[in-house]
């Protein structure tokens, strides 16, 4: 997961580099000026022009248009639509400066009901891959644009295709000037993975409800349905446990580099799971153990073996910490800290961690997931650990995520491999491919190079599918994209980092691999700065891209 050594001098200077950088570039609260007109109208965007690309796309017919009439039509007593529809119409009044009601229609409409955008759930919706679990149909004719799912999620997930369709001036928070063209033509699409996933390490330096919620928008623009968040580790524990106080009030009080540290209460966390909810993404909480646990150690000093408390820690390299495997209090502990996050979860997952516990001697990390992995089940949740796991022995159905990389021995690989074939489903995260904390080049002014230099192409350009050999295809349960942030500190360096890599990791998670073409992905990557910009998202302009964004707050 981490392998780094820089000194606590050099990542300061590091981190206060980057922010001087990206100071330019941060996100603006304030609207600006209203666009001035534009002198000619591009006509609408093509109903493929989106990211991640959509199963199929069938265009044809006239466009339709957004206008002052338009009104968004949901079905009577469906209070899920309902709140779609309102996210729908929230998103266009600004910008817009419509109105745009949202209006309830009798069942009997049907697919056929009342002009205007429309949204259609529940069993027998859509058609084809659209009537999938997550799935959804768009289609745009003249007098409408019809958006049917199953499921609730689906419904959400065709809503941000037509969001993409509509010219990126739909993002602002002023009037802009129209028109508000969608082409004619029918999307049908469904993701290829049910595990669609990027993690944010909010343990290395901490970030606020406000700045979370704000990367879990970024996420559900690209249809990604998970949000991990790394919550504990040697430099901080971010999470409030009831009856392990001193864990946020000394474990939470450091961050990588220095300074003042923050966690979350439990109102806090349960409002971040209710928003990312809202967004139709499952928030999976990690508190890694045995290793990456020096907050904690820090804390209770009886989770030593020697019963003395360890110094906080502000450095970033890894693998020197480790909970005693031999004592009954470590066991009281993990029941503790399992049983009081789960209880906070509605999601069906909890992350052990469980990676570079090099402290941990073999047959003790082995007997320490023995007894932890069913303290989870105990507590309905089912296991997620960093691939390291399969050197113990995986519970049935837990999942292994891989974040190995060109530098990965191969008796490691091949022992994921097996555990896959033994039945764990897998969630890739290779760090030479999804890490977004890794530079793109040598002069990237952020991030890490311990796995390699990751640009664009390099992150989008392989299969989830075929990617480790000696795994079955079908045991890949997802990919998942991780955000590290020994080097990041502001939601500005973070998005400069994830932008424009994380489009594509949700790509490859969603779209099915008939639809992979790095040439023609890079064109739609390309149509999506000007959303970025509207957005006030800071993005590195890779060269590999022939970006069409105007300038401004394109660079670092």
């Amino acid at each position: 997961m981490r392998r780094t050594s820089l000194s606590r001098t050099s990542l300061r200077c590091l981190v206060a580099a980057g922010a001087a950088l990206l100071l330019a570039a941060a996100p603006v609260s304030a609207p600006g000026p209203a666009a001035p007109a534009r002198a000619a109208d591009p006509g609408p965007a093509p109903l493929g022009r989106v990211v991640p690309a959509p199963a199929s796309v069938r265009p044809g017919g006239d466009p339709y248009e957004i206008t002052a009439r338009t009104a968004v039509r949901v079905p009577a007593g469906s209070r899920e639509a309902a709140r779609i529809g309102g996210y729908l119409a929230g998103l266009l009044r600004p910008s817009t400066g419509y109105q745009v009601p949202v209006v309830e229609e009798s069942g009997e409409s049907g697919e056929n009901g009342g002009p205007g955008i429309r949204l259609v759930l529940g069993k027998g919706s859509g058609e084809g891959a659209g009537a999938a679990a997550e799935g959804y149909r768009l289609a745009v004719t003249a007098r409408s644009v019809t958006i049917s799912a199953r499921e609730g999620a689906g419904l959400f997930h065709g809503v941000q295709t037509l969001r993409q369709l509509l010219p990126a001036r739909v993002e602002s928070t002023v009037r802009q000037p129209g028109p508000w063209t969608v082409a004619g033509g029918v999307v049908t699409d469904a993701p290829r993975y049910g595990y669609r996933g990027a993690m944010l390490d909010v343990a290395r330096h901490f970030f606020s409800v406000g700045q979370v919620k704000r990367y879990v928008d970024q996420l559900a623009l690209y249809k990604y349905n998970v949000l991990h968040l790394h919550l504990s580790d040697d430099q901080g524990w971010r999470i409030a446990i009831g009856s392990r106080p001193r864990l946020v009030a000394h474990g939470g009080s450091t961050r990588v580099g220095g300074g003042p540290g923050g966690f979350y209460s439990k109102a806090d966390y349960r409002e971040i799971v209710r928003y990312a909810a809202s967004r139709y993404l499952t928030v999976v909480p990690e508190i890694d153990m045995p290793g990456h646990t020096n907050a904690a150690l820090a804390s209770y000093a009886e989770l030593n073996c020697d019963g003395v408390a360890r110094p906080l820690y502000t450095g970033t390299e890894v693998g020197f910490s480790s909970l005693c495997v031999a004592k009954p209090e470590t066991y009281d502990f993990v029941e503790d800290v399992i049983g009081e996050l789960a209880e906070l979860t509605p999601g069906p997952y909890l992350h052990i961690g469980g990676d570079e516990a090099h402290s941990t001697p073999a047959a003790d990390y082995a007997a320490f997931m023995e007894r932890v992995q069913p303290v989870v089940a105990r507590h309905g949740k089912t296991v997620i650990g960093w691939h390291q796991l399969a050197g113990a022995r995986p519970a049935p159905g837990a999942l292994l995520q891989y974040w190995g990389y060109g530098g990965t021995g191969a008796a490691e690989r091949a022992r994921v491999a097996a555990a896959a074939r033994a039945g764990s489903r897998l969630i890739l995260s290779p760090a030479d491919r999804a890490y977004l904390d890794m530079k793109y080049t040598k002069d990237t002014p952020l991030g890490l190079r311990w796995a390699g230099l990751v640009e664009v192409r390099q992150s989008y350009d392989w299969d989830p599918g075929g990617y480790l050999a000696g795994a079955p295809a079908e045991a890949v349960a997802g990919v998942e994209a991780p955000l590290w942030t020994e080097t990041l500190a502001t939601s500005a360096q973070l998005e400069y980092m994830a932008f424009p890599r994380l489009p594509g990791i949700a790509e490859l998670g969603w779209s099915p691999p008939a639809t992979h073409d790095w040439q023609a992905y890079r064109e739609r990557l390309a149509s999506q700065a000007p959303r970025w910009d509207a957005l006030g998202i800071p993005y590195y302009r890779s060269p590999q891209v022939d970006w069409t964004a105007p300038q401004g707050r394109s660079r670092p």
